[in-house]
């Protein structure tokens, strides 16, 4: 029948919102430019390959043009899988072997959220690089950099929903980048948008990474280490973030759209 493969929305409760992921289920290892293939026709932000391993699973993570190194929403679309069709028991940690180190995730019963633990990522504040205002028309309160990418805080939440990147342009100057702002919404502490064309991501609809970033930004800014956020894209998402040292837990839901077999 060939490889199990599936479809899962990230960072949501509700069928075609979130930020949807393919997960493919290995039972021996691919090659890369096997995996990449896969992943281009597949075509969603990230397609997860995960191969038994040790205690866990060795999970990689494929955007249509590239590899990355760490991916939020198809790590938990990957526990997601692995809760729901029953090959992990419910109580149990998952464990995942990645490019970015063991990531671990865990399903609270209680409230079916799944919380990642993922490494925090600490931003300096920096000038923006040539281009980057020009190719993210915005007005920024401060701009911090970590890696490759960028993150900028703007004054409110209207300035995040109507920003209107020069896609092109962005992708000759910075990998990634995040617009911020305080929530206008009770309900939320901050919104933001992500955007990555150079990976062949124009605008990711839910980013579990770019919190790893945001998480530790929020935390000194509002003096506290629990916030919930929303990602302010076409489809949208929820994330629980909760900041314990130098690692993030990053709660959220997810759910299955499609199962079916890959026959290559």
């Amino acid at each position: 029948m060939g490889l199990t493969m599936y479809q899962v929305d990230a960072f949501t409760s509700e069928l075609f919102k979130g930020n949807p992921a393919a997960v493919c289920l290995l039972d021996q290892p691919r090659e890369d430019s096997w995996m990449q293939a896969v992943a281009y026709e597949m075509n969603l932000s990230e397609t997860a390959f995960l191969l038994p391993e040790a205690d866990g699973y060795r999970l990689r993570w494929f955007t249509p043009k590239t590899e990355v190194k760490l991916c939020g929403h198809a790590t938990l679309a990957s526990a997601h899988v692995l809760y729901t069709e029953k090959l992990l028991p419910a109580d149990h940690e998952a464990r995942f072997y990645t490019l970015s180190g063991l990531l671990t995730a865990k399903y609270e019963v209680n409230n079916g959220l799944i919380e990642l633990n993922f490494p925090a990522a600490l931003l300096f504040a920096c000038e923006p690089p040539p281009g980057l205002l020009e190719a993210l028309p915005v007005k920024p309160l401060y701009i911090g950099r970590v890696n490759d990418d960028y993150l900028l805080e703007v004054a409110t939440e209207e300035e995040v929903r109507a920003v209107t990147p020069d896609f092109p342009r962005l992708a000759e100057v910075v990998r990634g980048a995040i617009v911020t702002a305080a929530s206008a919404a009770k309900e939320y502490d901050f919104i933001s948008r992500f955007f990555a064309p150079l990976e062949g991501i124009n605008e990711d609809p839910v980013t579990g990474s770019a919190h790893c970033k945001l998480a530790p930004y929020w935390q000194e800014k509002l003096k506290r280490d629990t916030f919930t956020a929303y990602q302010a894209s076409e489809r949208g998402g929820f994330l629980q973030l909760t900041m314990t040292g130098n690692r993030v837990q990053i709660g959220g839901r997810a759910v299955t759209v499609l199962k079916g077999h890959l026959l290559v």
